[in-house]
């Protein structure tokens, strides 16, 4: 036999002095806590300096460093320069900004290192499925509908076409690939369409060119006809069309697609009718608004934020697919070792649905519980209001945009995304896109907000996506005033 090697001592990654760790844990929820109540004080954001950035080269650690530094090093150089998406006065792009149960549930998951989606037994997955039967319920889905919790609508746009390709290609597409198709398939979707339908067909294999980019319409919604003329010339060089992706809220706009229109013509074409509704989709909650996404229902496959308009703590979506069985027969794969078996005491492990079975993720966290624990301390009619507050607030700065004289709107608000610019008589197009640009930096740099800019008929316009709980109407007075203030300046 050999020689025995000599023993090092057993360590752990637990902390050697409890009390010291639970006192830094105090310290730290108690600051986050001071943090959280000064939003409104603070910046709305801060341009990271150069310092910051160099102090995060360098090789890792090789020793340890003491718990209460690695935390004044996170207070110092990483809380100061986040994106700002939790401040009152972030209406960049479209983010939501948390709540602080969900912050609590995020240290709740990660204490026990919560782990969701096979070994159905544990208690989870219970969750887990009672949240998605509850998105099922706020958005009108049949109870035995499949769904998934994800890390945010992109993926669950990539799950909700997989599902579609797998149920409309007319082959067997999990078995021969898309190598094996006796015609080449074909998918549909506005220009406005989000970027991560386009990325959801080239990870899934189609190829971009098989993505129709069909036009849209004065109010930016999918044009019916142009789609239909494109079913037709598609069909008849030979393509197999199979999904059809409408729109609830795009980015750029907010616009919503005719989703009853686009539902009587995939039932008419025998298309899959996916619906990418990031964070439009929650309208269907609000008293006043629910209208504006009716035929939200009627999608085979719908796909949505919970971290948008639900403003729960990143990352969180979730996908829906009316037939559950096509949503399983698109991912379930059940090698040995995750065999659902029956033990000595009769537990069969399968008393819900393995959740891995309906999705690209076998390892998956507890995404679920920030959900359960937020909706639980509010209750979803305070969600219908805020989420019509917003609807109101975006109504509202569109007024102010609308009485000065120095101000455009792009379009009118169909949501809860106003699009506007500083207009200045003489100067041309190119030098309003720099100006408008300009201003949106200006914006930022001083703190003051968190706009982004999109473009429109080749117009850049300042872009306000309202999908937060903490904005009140003196927040968009302000913003109107500084605009002005700041274009007149610069122009």
């Amino acid at each position: 036999m050999p020689e025995p090697t000599e023993m090092l001592p057993e360590e752990t990654l637990d902390p050697e002095d409890w009390e010291a760790m639970r006192a830094l844990g105090h310290r730290l929820l108690d600051d986050t806590f001071d943090y959280l109540k000064s939003l409104r004080e603070q910046p709305a954001w801060r341009h990271a300096p150069r310092e910051v950035k160099a102090h995060f080269e360098g090789p890792p650690p090789q020793d340890p460093t003491p718990a209460e530094e690695v935390y004044r090093e996170y207070v110092r150089y990483i809380l100061p320069y986040q994106m700002g998406n939790h401040h009152p006065r972030f209406w960049g792009w479209v983010a939501g900004n948390g709540t602080v149960m969900g912050m609590f549930a995020e240290l709740l998951a990660a204490a026990t290192d919560a782990i969701c989606g096979v070994l159905s037994y544990n208690s989870n997955n219970y969750v887990e499925l009672q949240v998605i039967d509850w998105c099922k319920t706020l958005l009108g889905y049949p109870a035995q509908a499949g769904g998934l919790l994800t890390s945010g609508c992109s993926a669950a746009n990539i799950i909700g076409l997989a599902v579609a390709r797998q149920a409309r290609a007319g082959y067997d597409q999990r078995k021969k690939g898309l190598c094996g198709a006796p015609r080449p398939l074909t998918l549909y979707c506005s220009k406005e369409a989000h970027s991560s339908v386009q990325k959801a067909v080239e990870l899934l294999g189609f190829g971009s060119e098989a993505l129709r980019r069909i036009p849209v319409n004065a109010s930016l919604q999918m044009d019916l006809a142009a789609l239909r003329a494109a079913l037709r010339e598609d069909r008849a060089a030979g393509l197999h069309p199979i999904c059809v992706v409408g729109g609830a809220g795009t980015t750029n706009t907010g616009a919503i697609d005719d989703l009853p229109g686009l539902a009587d013509l995939c039932t008419e074409e025998g298309l899959w009718f996916h619906v990418d509704g990031a964070f439009g989709a929650w309208a269907a909650i609000s008293p006043r608004y629910k209208h504006l996404v009716a035929g939200l229902e009627r999608a085979d496959s719908l796909a949505f934020d919970l971290h948008k308009w639900l403003y729960l703590p990143y990352p969180i979506g979730c996908i829906l697919v009316r037939n559950a069985h096509e949503h399983r027969h698109a991912f379930s794969l059940t090698p040995t070792y995750l065999a659902h078996g029956k033990g000595k005491r009769g537990l069969t492990g399968v008393d819900v649905p393995w959740l891995a079975d309906y999705g690209f993720e076998l390892s998956r966290g507890f995404q679920a519980l920030k959900a359960w624990m937020t909706i639980k301390e509010h209750g979803t009619a305070k969600y219908g209001r805020i989420i019509q507050q917003n609807i109101d607030q975006a109504q509202y700065l569109a007024g102010l945009v609308e009485a000065a004289s120095e101000l455009e709107l792009a379009l009118p608000v169909s949501l809860n995304v106003v699009c506007f610019r500083f207009v200045r008589p003489g100067l041309g197009e190119a030098a309003l896109n720099q100006l408008n640009k300009e201003i949106e930096i200006e914006l930022q740099e001083q703190g003051i907000a968190v706009p982004s800019v999109v473009r429109i008929k080749g117009r850049k316009y300042l872009h306000v996506a309202i999908t937060n709980h903490r904005s009140r109407r003196e927040d968009f007075d302000l913003l109107v005033r500084e605009v002005i203030r700041i274009g007149k300046e610069l122009a």
